[in-house]
């Protein structure tokens, strides 16, 4: 159920790209408990002129290999959840491709089980 966006500035080879990919879907079936196959991601690379950002907002260093991901999911999760979530994806990220956790900001867009559809125009979980 959770729709992923991540943004990025452009230029990261394809492999790295992958790399932010699973490991995101790998803590969200890890820590979020997502099903098998309920996978979809969005990449969004963007010039440096489309990309802004304070390098030092609530004293975190940014480097310009800010990662953005912005997930849309059910409003289920407790804090303890989401927190776990966070570590966990700082954490696979750091290991593939190598982000640094400063460079990595997640958002969750929580919603009700009946705001989707994923085909058939039908509310699967209403």
């Amino acid at each position: 159920m959770p729709l992923v966006r991540i943004s990025l500035r452009r230029g990261k080879p394809a492999p790295h790209i992958a790399a932010i990919r699973d490991s995101i879907y790998r803590a969200m079936t890890e820590v979020f408990n997502v099903p098998p196959n309920d996978r979809f991601i969005l990449v969004h690379q963007h010039d440096a002129d489309e990309f802004d950002y304070d390098p030092n907002y609530l004293d975190i260093a940014r480097t310009d290999d800010l990662v953005i991901v912005q997930i849309a999911c059910n409003n289920t999760r407790t804090v303890e959840q989401k927190k776990a979530f966070y570590r966990r994806a700082a954490e696979l990220l750091a290991a593939e491709p190598g982000l640094r956790p400063q460079d990595v900001f997640i958002n969750l867009l929580e919603t009700a089980k009946e705001n989707w559809s994923f085909g058939n125009g039908i509310a699967q979980y209403a």
